[in-house]
């Protein structure tokens, strides 16, 4: 599934986007989980700094 999303962003205007994983720790119970998100190219330095 993750290659459809990957491929479709090949095609057209989709250069402009980036897909970015985030590595986010639960506060709870102190696991790890991974947050995927298709951001613009130049808020891609904004995304991980929140």
């Amino acid at each position: 599934m993750a290659k459809k999303a990957v491929a479709s962003l090949q095609t057209g205007s989709g250069k402009e986007f980036s897909k970015v994983i985030k590595m986010v720790k639960s506060p709870k119970t102190g696991a790890y989980s991974f947050k995927e998100e298709i951001v613009h190219n130049d808020m891609v330095k904004d995304y991980f700094k929140k």
